[in-house]
C-alpha cells in the first residue's frame, strides 16, 4: 500500500514541489493552506493536488501515515495539533529529503547569495553529460522538471547523489533548525557570508554561527568548498579538521570583449589557454562559476566537461536577468535584497556596461530592510550607479524608517525614495532620457507593479 503524506501548508514554494515529486513517486498526497498563490495554485491544480477549500481541517490528518509541514503554518496549528496527538510521523521538508537520501551523496550549496545559481549550474552540467542525480533547487532550472526531484527506484534506479540548495531559514514551525544543518551533507559548499534575515539573526555573530556549525559537523572524509575571497569564510575554512577536505575557490578568470564575457582557462601542459563565451557576466557569477566547477570535480566531471557544458548555461530568472533590450537600454533583473548582494550586483552591472549610464533601483519589503538598527548596512550599497532610487514597500505594515533615513543610509550623492509604485513607475519612466540601464533589484514585487509593462515603456 502506498505510503498517505499530508502537507500542511502544501502552497509554499518547495512545499508543492515536493508533492508533486511524491506524487509522481506513487506517494498518496493530499494537502492545506490557508493562502496558496500561484505559480504553485496552477501547478497543484493541474496534478489533482489543490486543496478544494482554503483553511485548516483537522480531519484531513486522520487517513495519513506521515506528516510533512512547512514554516507558512504555526505551532498552534489544528492540523499540526492533531498530527502531534495521533502519534504521526512529523517531518519538515528538509528532514524529510535527509531521510529519503541517506543512501545517496548528499551535495549542499549554501551561504548568504548566490546559492541558486550555484546549485543551477550545477546542475546544467549534470544533465548536459546525462548523469543521474537528485535536486532540490529553489527557482527552476532549463531543462528539468520542476524544483525537486526525489528518485526511489520505483520506476527506474535511484539516483546516488542529490544535489540540494539549502537557506539558512528554519526548517519548520517545531525545528528552529536552519535547512542546510538538516540536510547532513557529504559536499557543502559555502558561497559566502553576509548578515540578513535580522528577525532571526540579530547579531553578526548569531547568523554566522550556523555556518560554523556546518562546518563542525561534517562528517570524517567531508568535502568543504569555500569562497576563499570572504573574510569569514576564509576563517571557517582554516578550522581545524583534518580529516575532512577543505577546498577554496577565487573568482574564476574571465574577461569582457566588445560586451561578451569570456571565462579565461588555466594553461596546462601542452594545452594553451582559452576563451570560453558565457550569457553571464560579473564577479558574483565568476565566484558561481568556481565553485560549481569545485563540486563538478568532485562529482567526477573534469574541466573539460564543465566547459562544455556551461556555454549553454542560460541562467536563473531573476538573476542578473536581462529581461527586456533594444534601442540602446536595457532592462536587468535582479533578486538582490540584502546590502552585500545589492553592492555586488550593482558593481556588476556598473562594469558590464561602463560607458553607460546607470540607475540601480532596490525594494526594501523584508522585515530585515525595513529595520532602522538594519538600515546602515546598506551604506555605499548603491554607489556604482550614476543615478539611484530606493522603494520602501511596507506591505502595510506600521514601519519605523523615513526618507531621510534611507537618504542618510544609503548616502547616495543621486538619490530618490518613493513609497507609492505609481510615483515610482512614473519616475523611472521619465528618466529614458537620463539612463541607459535600469537595474531592479529585490526579492519581491515593487508593489505588484508589472515589469514587462514597465520595460515597454522604457524600451518605447
Amino acid at each position: 500500500m502506498s505510503q498517505a503524506i499530508h502537507f500542511i501548508a502544501i502552497g509554499g514554494s518547495a512545499m508543492h514541489s515536493l508533492a508533486l515529486a511524491l506524487q509522481k513517486q506513487g506517494y498518496i498526497v493530499t494537502g492545506s493552506d490557508d493562502v496558496i498563490y500561484d505559480p504553485s495554485k496552477t501547478q497543484l491544480e493541474q496534478h489533482g493536488l489543490l486543496p478544494t477549500e482554503l483553511g485548516w481541517f483537522p480531519d484531513k490528518v486522520n487517513q495519513a501515515t506521515a506528516i510533512i509541514v512547512g514554516m507558512h503554518a504555526h505551532p498552534d496549528n489544528p492540523e499540526l495539533l492533531r498530527a502531534q496527538e495521533l502519534g504521526l510521523p512529523i517531518y519538515s521538508y528538509p528532514d524529510f529529503i535527509y531521510q529519503q537520501s541517506q543512501q545517496k551523496q548528499r551535495v549542499v550549496i549554501t551561504g548568504s547569495h548566490g546559492k541558486t545559481t550555484v546549485t543551477a549550474m550545477i546542475l546544467h552540467v549534470m544533465q548536459y553529460h546525462n548523469r543521474r542525480f537528485d535536486f532540490l533547487v529553489g527557482e527552476p532550472v532549463a531543462g528539468l522538471p520542476g524544483t525537486v526531484r526525489l528518485s526511489t527506484g520505483q520506476e527506474a534506479p535511484a539516483a546516488s547523489v542529490i544535489i540540494i540548495e539549502g537557506d539558512e531559514y528554519a526548517s519548520s514551525p517545531i525545528d528552529p533548525t536552519p535547512k542546510f544543518l538538516n540536510y547532513k551533507p557529504h559536499i557543502a559548499l559555502i558561497n559566502g557570508i553576509a548578515w540578513d534575515h535580522v528577525n532571526l539573526y540579530p547579531t553578526w555573530d548569531s547568523y554566522v554561527e550556523p555556518f560554523e556549525q556546518l562546518a563542525e559537523d561534517m562528517p570524517k572524509a567531508g568535502v568543504l568548498i569555500f569562497d576563499e575571497s570572504d573574510n569569514m569564510l576564509d576563517v571557517i575554512g582554516q578550522k581545524d579538521r583534518t580529516d575532512i577536505t577543505k577546498i577554496p575557490y577565487q573568482p574564476h578568470p574571465s574577461e569582457v570583449v566588445e560586451g561578451q564575457t569570456y571565462l579565461v582557462t588555466k594553461k596546462r601542459s601542452g594545452v594553451p589557454s582559452r576563451r570560453i563565451p558565457v550569457s553571464f557576466f560579473g564577479e558574483p557569477n565568476m565566484k558561481n562559476i568556481a565553485g560549481a566547477m569545485a563540486v563538478c570535480d568532485r562529482l567526477g566531471l573534469t574541466e573539460d566537461q564543465f566547459y562544455e557544458a556551461i556555454p549553454s548555461f542560460v541562467g536563473v530568472t531573476q538573476r542578473l536577468e536581462k529581461i527586456a533590450e533594444a534601442g540602446g537600454r536595457t532592462i536587468i533583473r535582479d533578486a538582490a535584497h540584502a546590502p552585500a548582494k545589492v553592492e555586488a550586483i550593482t558593481e556588476a552591472v556598473r562594469q558590464q556596461y561602463a560607458r553607460q549610464r546607470l540607475l540601480a533601483v532596490v525594494e526594501l519589503h523584508t522585515y530585515s530592510s525595513l529595520n532602522k538598527l538594519f538600515l546602515g548596512e546598506y551604506q555605499g550599497a548603491l554607489n556604482p550607479a550614476d543615478a539611484a532610487v530606493v522603494f520602501v514597500n511596507s506591505n502595510g505594515h506600521p514601519i519605523e524608517i523615513t526618507a531621510p533615513d534611507v537618504e542618510t543610509a544609503f548616502a547616495h550623492k543621486n538619490l530618490r525614495v518613493f513609497t507609492d509604485v505609481a510615483d515610482l513607475q512614473t519616475y523611472l519612466v521619465d528618466q529614458r532620457a537620463t539612463a541607459d540601464v535600469f537595474l531592479l533589484m529585490s526579492s519581491g514585487s515593487f508593489g505588484g507593479m508589472n515589469i514587462n509593462e514597465l520595460a515597454s515603456q522604457l524600451l518605447g
